[in-house]
């Protein structure tokens, strides 16, 4: 056994250091999505993550600077699709030109307004439950009202797109 004497202090915590350390660990991606004013607004996210079963909460999190988010949060519903990895592209425009973010990509509308792409891995319909600050992000937690996944979803079966290094990835599995 290797008994390692601590992380050395580093007191100049260099964005880009940080980024590249965070980038270590690979996260899964989802679509989060809305129409507010008969357009469809969304982002993608890669912090994701679930909370709660009771209440049934999940959170994701949007740095302060996004201009998407001001949008989306005056929603209703948000739907956030669980991205799988042949969605890459689609990752990409839905963080390029928000005019663009949806083009040639198959959604659908609830009638709250909740918007899901019909290929994904996971579907959600959820409200905003409550948001915390936290540092140049927010954290938004989510109350889930619905959740689709399996049997009905466009690619239950297929592998998450993965970030990792600030790259697109996939998973392989464990044999």
């Amino acid at each position: 056994m290797t008994i390692l004497s601590g992380i050395s202090t580093n007191q100049d915590l260099d964005p880009a250091r940080l980024r590249a350390a965070f980038g270590s660990f690979p996260s899964g991606v989802v679509a989060v999505a809305a129409e507010v004013d008969d357009a469809l607004v969304g982002l993608a996210a890669s912090s994701f993550t679930s909370v709660s079963l009771d209440p049934p909460l999940v959170s994701v999190s949007v740095a302060n600077s996004s201009k998407t988010w001001p949008d989306l949060r005056r929603a209703e519903r948000l739907g956030l699709t669980v991205l799988a990895e042949h969605h890459g592209e689609v990752c990409r425009q839905l963080a390029g030109p928000v005019a663009r973010r949806f083009d040639r990509v198959p959604v659908t509308v609830s009638d709250d307004g909740a918007v899901t792409l019909d290929e994904g891995l996971a579907r959600f319909d959820c409200s905003i439950y409550r948001e915390v600050e936290a540092g140049d992000h927010t954290i938004i937690l989510l109350l889930l009202h619905a959740v689709e996944h399996g049997a009905g979803v466009g690619n239950d079966e297929g592998a998450p797109l993965v970030f990792h290094r600030s790259a697109f990835g996939r998973l392989s599995a464990a044999v």
